[in-house]
């Protein structure tokens, strides 16, 4: 019998922790079954869905950058939250042999700050992943949104897409106080330009920091924010998050998150 595989696709695609993620679970769950890496450098993953539409074998595959928006008209359909989004990081196919395209970014951010209520936000970025965040502060009742983006004009229009009547800034920019920060962008990443540390400043005492970056995982965002006092939430929480909703859909089978201290051990190790 064929072991049932789902996979991660992006360019590039050595970096993904999602291998050992899904790995770990499947292990843990002693499921027959394995999570690959799969490259696809062309600017459209066509041909990659083309050959895995009649691969009986495929239970799906996470999509990370730069495809997360170019797989979108190869799906046969779109969970509304993926088309409200406008970007799909899983797909998955049924039995009749059509393909839809989920975004599990949205609860695999939102996760570690559930129960939490947050008045207002401020998101540094206008990128992909800043799309998933905007959607949960809307879905969360969050009722005041701040964006900083270098570009204006690219942020004005995100809000807009979304219905947002938030505010945009330029980068840095001091301001009101927030509630929750969340940095969206490559800023603090291995190799990119460092985070405005002085936008802590607007960040209220029972606030929280959001970093989405995982390459240094303790960013200097994170670890000046501990040092303020205040609560800060890492990028391997929304990985991990996001990871749980595809396994699911994957493998049919629930993760284990009651070990998530040790499966952070392991992507960290």
């Amino acid at each position: 019998m064929t072991t049932p595989y789902a996979e991660v696709i992006g360019n590039p695609i050595a970096q993904s922790k999602s291998p050992a993620i899904h790995g770990f679970w499947l292990s843990a769950l002693g499921l027959a079954g394995r999570y690959d890496r799969a490259l696809v450098e062309t600017a459209s993953p066509a041909d990659y869905i083309t050959a895995r539409r009649t691969d009986a074998a495929w239970r799906g595959c996470n999509v990370t950058m730069p495809h997360k928006q170019s797989v979108m008209p190869l799906l046969d359909r779109l969970d509304p939250l993926a088309a409200r989004v406008g970007a799909v990081n899983t797909v998955i196919p049924a039995e009749d042999g059509t393909l839809t395209g989920y975004n599990t970014d949205v609860p695999g951010f939102w996760e570690p700050l559930a129960g939490r209520s947050f008045a207002s936000a401020l998101v540094v970025g206008a990128g992909g992943a800043a799309r998933a965040v905007l959607a949960a502060l809307a879905d969360a009742g969050v009722a005041t949104i701040t964006l900083q983006n270098r570009s204006l004009a690219k942020a004005e229009a995100l809000l807009a897409e979304f219905g947002i009547a938030g505010t945009v800034e330029p980068i840095g920019t001091a301001g009101t106080a927030v509630d929750l920060l969340v940095n969206t962008s490559a800023m603090g990443m291995v190799g990119q330009a460092p985070f405005p540390l002085d936008l802590l400043g607007r960040v209220r005492e029972t606030g929280v920091v959001y970093d989405i970056v995982t390459s240094p995982l303790d960013t200097a965002l994170l670890i000046a924010a501990r040092q303020r006092g205040l609560a800060t939430v890492d990028g391997l929480a929304m990985l991990i998050g996001q990871a749980d909703h595809a396994f699911r859909r994957f493998f049919g089978a629930v993760p284990p998150r009651e070990r998530d201290a040790e499966l952070r051990k392991v992507l960290t190790a």
